[in-house]
């Protein structure tokens, strides 16, 4: 199991801001609820993350500076 490894499960995704100040990264799955919560300046490293990798996948655009 890996990165590259497809799966046929369908997930919903839900990212927004806790009441304490937090950013939440919510998946709900095959039953299962998984909340991810996250500092501001996590989850901007998480966003950076997120626009290299579809930089990478597109080719190269938007890469991380």
């Amino acid at each position: 199991m890996g990165i590259d490894t497809e799966r046929d499960i369908e997930a919903n995704l839900q990212i927004g801001p806790t009441d304490k100040g937090m950013v939440r990264i919510f998946v709900e799955a095959d039953g299962m609820e998984i909340p991810m919560d996250f500092t501001p300046d996590e989850a901007r490293e998480i966003a950076e993350e997120i626009m290299a990798a579809a930089g990478a996948a597109s080719g190269g655009r938007g890469k991380r500076r």
